[in-house]
C-alpha cells in the first residue's frame, strides 16, 4: 500500500511531495472529496499539523480509505521579532494574502539591522491506528527589501537562502528540493520510526 493522502490542495505543496516521495502515490484533499475548511489554532507548527492529520484521517477511515495522511505546517521565522511571524505567517497582515504580509513584514523590520530567518516545517505522518511521527526541516537565510524572482507563493521572493546565493522566489524546483525546509523535513520522516 503505497498511497498517501497530503493535507492540502495547494498546488505548489502537492507537486513538491510528489517530486520527493517518487514511490508513494500522494492524494489531495480535492482527490479524496475533503473540502472542509480546517482551524489551525494550534500554538506551534507540530500542533497545528496535528490538527490537519488527524482531521483528514478521520474523514478518510469514514470513507474506507485506510491510507496514511501526511500534513505540514510550516512558516517563516524572523529573529530579530523573535520567531514572527511563525505560525501566523500565513495571515500575518490579517488575511492570507502572500503580498500584503510581505510588505508587512518588510516594514516590522525597518528598525532593525538584523534580518535573519528561517524557514521551519514540521511534518507529520499520521496512520488510521491513531500512531505518528513527525520530523522538522529548516533552511537558513535573510529578509530582503525587494520582490525577486517568483512572487506567487508566501515568502519566497524575500527570503534570501545562505545556501543558494538567491533568493526562493528565484530559484527552480530543483534547487529548493535539495535545501528547502519542506524538503529536509520530507527526507528527516522518511528514516523516522513511529511514535504513539
Amino acid at each position: 500500500m503505497n498511497e498517501v493522502i497530503l493535507a492540502s490542495n495547494n498546488k505548489h505543496k502537492i507537486k513538491q511531495f510528489r517530486e520527493i516521495l517518487t514511490d508513494q502515490t500522494i492524494l489531495s484533499l480535492e482527490e479524496i472529496g475533503f473540502y472542509e475548511e480546517i482551524e489551525e489554532t494550534g500554538k506551534t507548527f507540530l500542533e497545528n499539523a496535528l490538527i490537519k492529520a488527524k482531521a483528514v484521517s478521520t474523514y478518510a477511515k469514514s470513507k474506507g480509505l485506510l491510507y496514511p495522511v501526511i500534513a505540514d505546517d510550516s512558516g517563516l521565522e524572523v529573529d530579530a521579532l523573535l520567531g514572527e511571524p511563525g505560525v501566523y505567517s500565513a495571515r500575518y497582515a490579517g488575511d492570507h494574502d502572500s503580498k500584503k504580509n510581505r510588505e508587512y513584514l518588510i516594514q516590522r523590520l525597518k528598525p532593525y539591522n538584523d534580518k535573519t530567518a528561517h524557514l521551519t516545517c514540521c511534518l507529520v505522518k499520521y496512520y488510521p491506528n491513531d500512531e505518528y511521527i513527525y520530523a522538522y526541516g529548516k533552511t537558513e537565510g535573510h529578509i530582503i527589501d525587494e520582490e525577486l524572482g517568483d512572487t506567487s507563493f508566501g515568502y519566497e521572493c524575500i527570503f534570501y537562502s545562505h545556501e543558494l546565493n538567491k533568493t526562493f522566489g528565484q530559484a527552480d524546483s530543483n534547487e529548493k528540493k535539495l535545501i528547502s525546509h519542506r524538503g529536509r523535513a520530507i527526507e528527516s520522516l522518511k528514516n523516522m520510526e513511529k511514535v504513539k
